[in-house]
Parts: C-alpha cells; sequence; structure tokens
C-alpha cells in the first residue's frame, strides 16, 4: 500500500462531501488520485458530478476540472467502497437533543463499510469527524474485529481532525497542518504516507487517541476563552467600560497575551460542539470539567445578553420594539461563508420575533434559513436605501466583508453593533 501510495495507484473513497470532505476530495484528485466521493444527499451528488460547487472554499473551476479529468466523481451508492483502497470517513458529528454525542453518521458510514469491506485487499479506514477520544478504536476498529478482521493485516485505522476554517483565505487544506495518529504504528506510517501527498506538513502522534484529544483541546481552548471575553464584556458593560477598546489596548503586548472577541453567541460545527463532547467524555472517568461548563453556559447565553442590550438601547431612544421593525445583518455563523449551524442569529430571530418584533434579515450568503417551526424563512435580495430608513433597528451580527457599512452607517437610523465593525465610524449611532 505504502507504494502505491507513492505512486498514486490507489482509489480514495470519502464519505461525506460537506466542509471538510469535498475540500479533501478536490486536493487529493488534483494531486492525481482517482476518488469517490459518497454521500447520501442527491442534490450535493449532482452538483458535483456537473462540476458546481456548493461549498464557499471550493471554486467551480477547481471541482469542475478533476471531474471533467475523470479523477473525482460522486455517488450515493455505497457499494462503490468495494473499489477503495483507503477509506475517508468526513460525517458530521452532532449533539443529541440531550447534549450527548450523536455518532450515528459515523455507525451509517461503518455499517457501509463492513458491508463492502474488500476481504482481498487491507484498507486504511480514517476517521477525520471531530468526536470524543476512543471513537476510532471503539466505532472503527473494534467493529471490523468483530467481523473477524485483524488489525495490520486485514485492514489499518487511523484518526485525523478536520482544521477546516471556513472562508479563511489564508490557510487550506493544502497548508494547514494536519495530524495524524493511528491505531497502530503502522496505520499511523501509511496515514501520513497518503496526507503527505497532498498536504504540506503532516504532524504524527502517538495514537487515535492523542489525534482525536488534539482536536478538541484546540476548540475547548477557544470556546473557553471566548466565554471568558464574553463574561468581560457584560462585566464592562455594567461598568460602562468599551471592552473593544480594551482589547485593542491589551493586544499591544508583544508577548503573554492573545486576542479574542466578544460576539452574540457562538456558532459552527466544531466551537459550541466539542466541549461538550470532551466533557461528556471526561465525566466517564469521575471527571467534571468546570471550565467547559462555565464557559459553555455563558457563550450559549450570549443571545440573551444581546437581546437584553437591544432592548435597552431602544429604550433609551423610546422605542418599543413589539411595534418596531428589525433588520438583523448576518445569519451565517461567522463571516464570509455561507453556513448557519448553530448560528447565534438563528436564536435571536426567534426571540425577537416572540418579542413582537417584525424582523427580516439580509444575509448574500444565506438566501434562507428554517425557523424551529421548520418554516422557511427568506431573506432580503437587496438592502436598498429603503429598507433602511424604514427600518427602526439595524442589529449587525455577522460582519462580512462584502456588506458597504458606509452606506449602512449613511442610511440607518439606528445601529446596534455586535462584532464592533463600525468601529471607525461615529458614535452617535
Amino acid at each position: 500500500m505504502w507504494e502505491k501510495i507513492r505512486e498514486k495507484r490507489i482509489e480514495i473513497a470519502i464519505i461525506g462531501l460537506g466542509y471538510v470532505g469535498l475540500p479533501l476530495a478536490v486536493e487529493f484528485a488534483k494531486a492525481g488520485f482517482s476518488v469517490i466521493g459518497i454521500d447520501l444527499d442527491e442534490y450535493k451528488v449532482k452538483r458535483i458530478n456537473n462540476g458546481s460547487s456548493y461549498i464557499t472554499d471550493v471554486s467551480n473551476s477547481s471541482l469542475a476540472y478533476v471531474v471533467n479529468s475523470g479523477r473525482l466523481r460522486a455517488t450515493r451508492d455505497y457499494g462503490e467502497l468495494i473499489r477503495a483502497d483507503i477509506i475517508d470517513i468526513a460525517v458530521p458529528t452532532p449533539l443529541s437533543k440531550s447534549k450527548t454525542p450523536d455518532v450515528r453518521y459515523i455507525v451509517m458510514a461503518m455499517e457501509g463499510v463492513k458491508q463492502y469491506f474488500r476481504k482481498d485487499k487491507a484498507q486504511l479506514i480514517i476517521l477525520e469527524s471531530t468526536t470524543y477520544p476512543g471513537t476510532t478504536r471503539e466505532l472503527v476498529v473494534n467493529e471490523l474485529v468483530a467481523c473477524g478482521y485483524e488489525l495490520d493485516r486485514d485492514f489499518y485505522a487511523a484518526f485525523s481532525p478536520e482544521r477546516v476554517d471556513p472562508g479563511n483565505s489564508r490557510y487550506r487544506t493544502e497548508n494547514t497542518p494536519k495530524v495524524v495518529g493511528g491505531a497502530s504504528e503502522l496505520s499511523t506510517k501509511l496515514a501520513v504516507a497518503l496526507y503527505s501527498q497532498v498536504i504540506h506538513k503532516v504532524v504524527a502522534v502517538k495514537n487515535c487517541e492523542e489525534a482525536e484529544m488534539c482536536k478538541l483541546l484546540e476548540n475547548t481552548f477557544r470556546a473557553i476563552n471566548i466565554g471568558f471575553v464574553n463574561e468581560l464584556a457584560m462585566m464592562c458593560d455594567k461598568m460602562g467600560i468599551n471592552i473593544w477598546n480594551v482589547i485593542s489596548a491589551a493586544k499591544t503586548k508583544p508577548f503573554g497575551f492573545m486576542p479574542f472577541y466578544p460576539g452574540p453567541g457562538i456558532g459552527g460545527h466544531c466551537i459550541p460542539l466539542d466541549p461538550i463532547y470532551l466533557s461528556w467524555k471526561a465525566k466517564h472517568y469521575g471527571f467534571f470539567n468546570r471550565s467547559i461548563e462555565l464557559a459553555s453556559d455563558i457563550n450559549e447565553n450570549m443571545p440573551d445578553f444581546a437581546i437584553d442590550k437591544l432592548l435597552r438601547i431602544m429604550n433609551e431612544r423610546k422605542k418599543l420594539l413589539n411595534v418596531s421593525k428589525v433588520v438583523m445583518l448576518g445569519v451565517a455563523y461567522k463571516p464570509d461563508v455561507n453556513d448557519c449551524r448553530e448560528s447565534p442569529a438563528l436564536t435571536m430571530y426567534e426571540k425577537l420575533k416572540e418579542l413582537g418584533a417584525l424582523v427580516e434579515y439580509y444575509d448574500p450568503y444565506v438566501p434562507f434559513f428554517y425557523d424551529k417551526k421548520g418554516r422557511t424563512v427568506r431573506g432580503i435580495r437587496v438592502l436598498n436605501q429603503e429598507t433602511l430608513n424604514k427600518s427602526d433597528i439595524v442589529v449587525l451580527i455577522t460582519s462580512h466583508k462584502v456588506f458597504d457599512y458606509q452606506f449602512i452607517y449613511d442610511n440607518a437610523s439606528l445601529i446596534f453593533d455586535t462584532r464592533n465593525a463600525f468601529r471607525d465610524y461615529a458614535d452617535n449611532k
């Protein structure tokens, strides 16, 4: 297999063609590998095979190039796994309603792997989905061993956490260091050999558990620090201190300080969820991580703080929210992406509606979303002068670069800026 990887004589199957799987599939195909993308979503499969990308980080031209070259094709058929030498699993790992890890998509993927497992030649199975330490051994290795297969003889297994940062033009799949940990020493070596073909730097750790913990450490670090600065933001609000000015001053220190910024909440598929995975697993060992629980509680309650502050802003100007028109700017969870999973904007939308406000939103990346009852909510197609003039308050939630901040500032009578995007403008709005 090592020789076949180096000579690019292998077939790679990637299960899950979202923000992680599709960019990875394109990179492997660009490097000359033959790639099969498997996803149960017929819409995604058709888009890929037509060379039309639905991921902001994958251009139509790069996707069309590898599809037209015959090196990448998509299918809904798990039977194609019989052709694969390497299987990369990059499926979602959300939380259940009770805030426990929901690994059903990994289980479903592994059912397909087991059903079409190649008995003639060993396959390398790599899990990329973020989850708790022990998942690769429990849901990949042990499942195949239970079917009568032997590690390092019939299959190899590794974990390599995704480090995708959607919308980041500087660090992309190919130049973001890749951490790899195998269920065996040979599994690690093979996984390193594979990723080294397409990624500039690959970092090997001792085993898959260390790789799994690495991803949780990275995102828990961010979640806790965001929670800390969000708590400071609430404290400074009571003291009448501008938290943004404080952070700006603090980050001039050239050592020992890393700036984090407050906001109306956290979103996306990693930061709100990964710390909960770690905390859940820690409880199995009788360990209760108070810092994770506290940070999660603060971050989850930031939309409420934002709504409370909005009410205070309007009350100071003798405006009643239940008869006001509110225009929300941005519902994506972060700037310059079209993903609104776990976005605080969705929570704020529901709360504003419950308070009786007439709410509209504008987000050029998200033309519609579904509310908590499953109804389609469509955004304003064009943010024009009339819409801004007629609004009672404009609430900036996601600071997309494409927003014309000068135009918004000039035409909105009242702006609530939750991201400090209007910092270079006068303070009279």
